[in-house]
């Protein structure tokens, strides 16, 4: 099968396109399918440079973890999935039989796992799966919007509706509106009739996010959101904060809290090790929430609203599978408000 497979660690130039790449092979509780789109992520270039899971990955490696497609063939012990079906694919892989698991809490299973971190992913024709992570997808989307949902509305959801249990009227700050998880963010806390407000590097992504929902919008190249956020809500602050840029943004984002705020991180592209000043913390009774992923269920919950149209997917550009590397480049960029999409031959 043609794959995009990484060889060896590095720039997006170790992004390599094969032609007879093997194809999976699928145990008996496991799904083939045959991949029509796959949506980047940041997780792709972390994996690709060595930075997540290399110890236990094989390679060559195929990455990608966001997969819309339709059922090639389903293991002997599995019922209720026909050749045939358009899904997308649940990324996130877990036991299934721990008291997490059991729980309803599976993102939070000790053996969890990504697709295309460190099992192979959608960078390819086919992609195997367990059954369990097999989800039909949305009638009204096309597999380049459904490819674009699972992992940033989901990682949305978790944050704003598992962790901050977002309420109607509050203001929430949503950081980074052009990407994936920002793009979600914003429809998502508007949904619970939360008031957004959110920051972009550009006056284009902002009028975007405007489009979404955004109430209120900031430029953080010209103006200091945490300023700008206290004189919004009238030096109240917000009561939610969305981050997932790390550095000093994670900093920056502390002080546009309100008292008794919730800051939810899922992730630090800019930087693992922000500066903070504790005094904010203590003193203001703030709550700092880590969120990775979600559950199943919460993905089936989410995906409803895509069909009653009051969620959607942003898809910024389609590439051939190919070309990889230009997709991965242009996200390194930042140039993009909502999801690069790979599309299978």
């Amino acid at each position: 099968m043609k794959a995009v497979r990484v060889h060896e660690f590095g720039g997006a130039d170790k992004l390599q396109y094969d032609e007879d790449a093997p194809e999976p092979q699928i145990g008996p509780t496991e799904v083939l399918v045959r991949v029509r789109a796959c949506a980047l992520n940041h997780l792709d270039i972390w994996v690709r440079m060595g930075q997540r899971g290399q110890s236990e990955m094989e390679m060559p490696h195929v990455l990608g973890c966001d997969v819309s497609g339709e059922v090639e063939a389903v293991g002997g012990a599995v019922h209720g999935i026909q050749k045939g079906l358009k899904v997308v694919i649940n990324p996130g892989i877990s036991c299934g039989r721990c008291a997490a698991c059991l729980g309803g809490n599976d993102n939070m299973c000790l053996s969890y796992n990504i697709i295309g971190q460190r099992q192979n992913g959608g960078y390819a024709q086919y992609v195997r799966a367990p059954a369990t992570n097999i989800v039909p997808m949305p009638a009204k989307l096309s597999f380049e919007e459904a490819a674009s949902v699972p992992l940033v509305f989901l990682t949305a959801w978790h944050m704003l509706v598992g962790r901050a249990r977002v309420q109607a009227g509050e203001d929430v700050l949503v950081q980074a509106a052009g990407s994936g998880v920002g793009i979600a963010a914003i429809q998502i806390a508007k949904l619970f009739g939360a008031r957004v407000i959110t920051t972009a590097s550009t006056d284009d992504k902002l009028t975007k996010a405007k489009a979404l929902g955004a109430d209120e919008v900031i430029n953080y190249t010209t103006q200091d959101f945490a300023q700008e956020v206290r004189r919004i809500t009238c030096k109240k602050g917000a009561e939610v904060v969305i981050e997932h840029v790390g550095g000093e943004v994670f900093e920056k984002s502390i002080r546009s809290l309100a008292t008794n705020g919730r800051l939810v991180t899922c992730g630090a592209t800019a930087g693992f090790n922000p500066p903070v000043d504790l005094r904010y913390i203590y003193s203001k009774h703030l709550n700092v929430l880590g969120s990775y992923m979600g559950s199943k269920s919460e993905l089936l919950q989410l995906l409803k609203f895509f069909d009653s149209g009051r969620l959607r997917p942003v898809v910024h550009a389609v590439y051939p599978l190919k070309d990889a590397r230009k997709a991965h480049e242009a996200m390194e960029n930042r140039a993009n408000f909502g999801k690069l999409v790979l599309q299978a031959p």
